[in-house]
């Protein structure tokens, strides 16, 4: 009995430690990054998630290396991706990146996005009257 509670408070002990980086983003491989990203985001305001998927998408177009990618993400919180974020499309849009030849700032580029996802969703949300395979009405 004794080492079941050993083992029980060791157990703890790993789990409280290792949810202590759930604001931060996981850069040990790909794989956890983009499922810490995903997590991340899903958390954050709507209003806040579009700057925030922007900024990490920025980041990993302007870094192409994976490992240079990796370190530069790892442990950050979601405000320092869009401090990183806005960071890089100064310098691109500085430097004359033609993608961003259209926006004069950061925030209207986020607006624009924004508004693009907006419309996506309204659109996902209307149903064909001819799908059958959506059809809620039943035959009783």
């Amino acid at each position: 009995m004794k080492k079941f509670s050993a083992i029980f408070i060791l157990l703890s002990c790993f789990l409280l430690l290792a949810c202590g980086r759930g604001e931060q983003i996981n850069g040990h491989n790909m794989r956890t990054a983009f499922k810490s990203v995903k997590a991340l985001k899903n958390r954050l305001q709507p209003d806040a998630r579009v700057e925030f998927e922007v900024s990490f998408w920025t980041i990993r177009d302007s870094l192409k290396n994976d490992k240079e990618f990796l370190d530069a993400v790892d442990g950050k919180k979601p405000e320092e991706i869009v401090t990183l974020g806005k960071e890089i499309y100064q310098q691109r849009k500085n430097s004359g990146f033609p993608a961003y030849a259209e926006f004069s700032t950061w925030d209207q580029m986020i607006t624009k996005f924004s508004q693009e996802r907006l419309d996506q969703e309204r659109g996902n949300r209307k149903v064909d009257p001819k799908d059958k395979a959506n059809d809620i009405l039943y035959k009783l």
